[in-house]
Parts: C-alpha cells; structure tokens; sequence
C-alpha cells in the first residue's frame, strides 16, 4: 500500500470508513502520478479472506464511463462520428437518433417493452435485436432518461462493430489498463470480492421505489426486464461475473479506473478538444427513468442532486450501484477510484462513504 505524505488526510479518511464490514480499495492520481494506492478489509463472504493488492470487485455502472471513454477514443481516431446516425454503424436499428444521443441517455430506448425470456440478460445477440426493433419511448434527443442496463448494449454494439470484436476485448486492448474487465476471465475468478447485501434499513428514495412498483413503467422495465437482473445475489454468480454487459458487469480494481481517470484527467488519453467535447453538458435536469435531477455529458456521469460526488461541476466519471465511484477534475488534476465490496443504496444522494474521502481529497489540493 502506499500514500503519498502529502495525502494522509485522505488515507485517514479511507481508513474510517467500514472496510471491516466487507472490504474496499481507494487509488488517487495527482498531476499524473498515483498518490494513494490503499486497500482494507475483507473480500470473501463472512470475512474468509483478506482484501488484497490485486482484489477486484464489480462496479456496476461505473462501467459505463470506461465504455464511453473507449467511445471517444474511436471519435480521436475518426473512426466514429457523434453526430452520424447510429444506423450508419448499425444496419437495421429502427429508432431514428444519433451516436451522441446513445451516449448522453437521450435516445428513448432505457428499456424493451416486450417481457423478455429467460436468459436474455446473458444473450448479446437477443438484447441488441431487441433494442434494434424497439420504438423510443419519447421523441430521441428531446428528453433524457437513465438507460441503466441498454446502455451498454446500445453503445457496446456499436463500439462492437467499429472494432471489430467483443467489447470485452476492445476494453482490454484499445484502452491497455491492466485489471480493467467488462466481465471477469474465468482464470481471475478467484480474484473477484464478494458482495455483501445492504444493510437493513437502507433503501431507494420514495419517487424510485414508487416508479419500480408500477407495473409496466419505464422506470420498472429499464431495472427490471429481463427481470433475471433482479435476482437476489446474482452479482456474486460465476455466470454474472463472467458474462459481457457492459453498463453493469465491469470488474476492476481502484487502481486500474484511478488510472483511466488519471490520463483523462492529465491529457495522455484524449486530445483537449476531444475530452472537451465529451465531457460538457449534455443532458440535464428531471430524469425519466431515475424520477429525479440528473446530468450527462456523453457517456459520462456528472455532478448532479443525485450524485454529487464532486464539488467542481466540470468534473466527470462515474458512480455504481451499492458505492463504486470513479471520477476525474481535469481542472485540478486529479483523478479518484474507490471500489468497495459492501453494497449501499444511496440512489437519493452520494454514498456516505464518499464524502470524507473527497472532502480531504480537495483540501489536500
């Protein structure tokens, strides 16, 4: 482990949060240098085995914001245009909206109406033809609404046949960082945490809960249909760690997304006009999946009333379901990662955790 002195406070901050009940790792990068590379806790179920150097976790949404990052590093290449129809890349994709729409959760498609059969959720074939024929639920690129899980089917697909390849490969060789996965080989299964449940008494804002509870809404299809997706545990399954969805399933390590972020953060990745474009604002205010405030930039989460995960309204990344957050301030140089295995619900506001870390993390600055 290891922690730049000028940096404690935030290694103080870390070690205060609850890396025993579970366990979490926190990387920082600082002016393109790793500053804090720090892990705690446990990473088997019932405290079976120490968190370790290379311990990874799934981080769920935060996965979105590597697949956006391979996106624009396509739109560097020129090799894929924000503003070309998505049919241009896609024969056969029905809904009339762009490239830049998909990213920015403006395209109408957060969900598939028809209940979808058993074994959907691990079927790439059966979710993108799916998504192909499915009509917009507004008119593409006037609303915004969260596409939870298509996201990653309707980027990845795209991405899939720009690259040529899985988008589980292209992660792993176009972007070069080691320990970041759109779904774990089997040879690194040993080395995935166990998730623990929430504990008792956590749960969604009342807008959410509300929405989920009715019967064929947007908001309930987008979480919930394939309706496998909401099974107890199923993050922990051999065959969820294994499978290619990329809006939800990435595993990796603090260190490796405080890496992704840290040569965004620094320029070594994208040039000034190409982070710049993707990171401004794109969509904002009333959500019409999350029945709240959200923000986009194209692909990437930004602060917003229910993540504010950074005092700079510039900064860009993004967070995931149950506490992982990854997220760059290119204006103060500086990029954070922090993966823990002990899930929270905090769809109403930033996990708990994070605050202390981010905080201290500023003052430092």
């Amino acid at each position: 482990m290891w922690c730049d002195p000028a940096f404690a406070p935030v290694a103080d901050a870390f070690r205060e949060t609850d890396g025993e009940d579970g366990g979490a790792a926190l990387a920082v990068y600082a002016d393109g240098r790793m500053v804090v590379d720090l892990w705690q806790g446990t990473a088997g179920p019932g405290g079976s085995r120490r968190w370790e150097r290379d311990t990874v976790v799934n981080v769920f949404s935060a996965s979105k914001g590597v697949l956006a990052t391979l996106a624009h590093l396509y739109v560097q290449r020129g090799l894929l245009d924000l503003d070309a129809p998505v049919s241009r890349y896609w024969p056969g994709f029905a809904t009339a909206t762009t490239i830049a729409d998909l990213l920015a959760h403006r395209a109408g498609l957060p969900a598939v109406r028809r209940e979808l059969p058993p074994g959907s959720l691990f079927d790439w074939d059966a979710m993108t033809a799916a998504l192909a024929a499915e009509s917009p639920w507004w008119t593409p690129g006037e609303r915004h609404g969260y596409h939870a899980v298509t996201f990653g089917w309707l980027v990845g697909e795209v991405l899939r046949r720009v690259g040529g390849r899985p988008v589980r490969d292209l992660v792993r060789d176009e972007l070069g960082v080691p320990d970041l996965w759109i779904g774990l080989p089997a040879a690194e299964a040993g080395r995935a945490a166990y998730l623990g449940p929430p504990r008792a008494g956590d749960a969604p804002p009342a807008a959410l809960t509300k929405a989920m509870s009715e019967p064929g809404s947007i908001t309930m299809l987008a979480f919930g249909n394939p309706a496998e997706q909401l099974t107890p545990g199923l993050a922990n399954t051999a065959r969820w760690r294994a499978a290619e969805i990329p809006a939800s399933n990435g595993h990796a390590t603090a260190r490796a997304l405080a890496t992704l972020y840290g040569r965004l953060a620094s320029g070594t990745l994208l040039a000034p006009d190409v982070l710049g474009r993707a990171v401004a604002p794109r969509s904002e205010g009333p959500d019409e999946v999350l029945r709240a405030q959200s923000r986009f930039a194209l692909g990437y989460m930004l602060p917003c009333e229910i993540r504010p995960f950074a005092p700079n309204p510039r900064a860009f990344g993004h967070t995931g379901s149950g506490g992982a957050l990854a997220f760059a301030d290119p204006d103060a140089g500086i990029a954070l990662a922090y993966t823990p295995s002990r899930l929270v619900v905090s769809a109403a506001g930033p996990d708990p955790r994070w605050e202390p870390m981010v905080a201290a993390l500023y003052a430092c600055l």
